[in-house]
């Protein structure tokens, strides 16, 4: 096993048993706690295609031309202890964090009320897992899967592009070529209401090219599910 697999081997192990701590006020016990949660307002208004923050109805360019997808929900904005737990669990190996989400995520499900007969999580470039060790996605759908007995479709989506950095910066319109051809199903999902799962919703750009291949594997419905969406 290569050196760098060990470290993250060996730092996961210590993560199990190592106290967990607030990742907003570093307070012991929870990796949100509810202090820092209570502080923080669910996303109430928003597109309901591609769940951009501030909108009532639909945003202006779902009004033009809408995100091949049923529609994306999320639970919070991107922004406070939100963030920084998404930051701690994507970037820093807070593993730990995933029942936490994926509870916070399953409650938004159940208020929502999206059918959900699949669980999908977003696939990363399989060099890009090796180098992070895990997929923050695959682990909330594992989470959330447990919390709600909806199986979990490991594997249904893979990823053959390994888009760079950058593209976190690019407009909607760029992130959709960017992303258009990047994902493809490796299975079909005849007849299932697919839940595709991430951490966070920049554009949802990225989910709607899931949804795409999923639409080409015969779903039923696509709807899209993260804990926070940027602005």
């Amino acid at each position: 096993m290569e050196a760098g697999l060990l470290n993250r081997a060996g730092k996961a192990a210590l993560d199990f048993f190592l106290p967990m701590y607030c990742v907003g006020c570093r307070r012991e016990g929870s990796g949100i706690c509810r202090q820092c949660l209570a502080g923080m307002s669910e996303l109430q208004a928003y597109c309901e295609v591609c769940a951009q923050p501030g909108e009532a109805r639909r945003c202006r360019r779902c009004s033009r031309s809408p995100l091949p997808i049923n529609g994306i929900r999320a639970v919070y904005p991107f922004e406070g202890v939100i963030r920084s737990a998404a930051h701690a669990f994507k970037y820093r190996n807070y593993r730990a964090l995933a029942p936490e989400i994926a509870g916070l995520l399953a409650s938004r499900l159940e208020a929502a009320r999206i059918p959900a007969t699949l669980l999908v999580p977003v696939p990363m470039h399989p060099r890009r897992e090796r180098s992070r060790g895990y997929n923050q996605a695959g682990l909330l759908a594992a989470e959330l899967g447990k919390l709600t007995g909806i199986p979990i479709g490991e594997g249904v989506l893979e990823r053959a592009v390994d888009s760079p950095p950058q593209v976190q910066r690019a407009s909607r319109a760029d992130r959709m070529r960017i992303a258009e051809g990047t994902f493809s199903a490796a299975a079909t999902v005849e007849g299932e209401s697919v839940l595709v799962i991430d951490d966070v919703v920049t554009t949802g750009s990225t989910m709607a090219a899931c949804a795409k291949a999923l639409w080409g594997a015969s779903a039923d419905s696509v709807w899209g599910l993260s804990l926070a969406r940027e602005a």
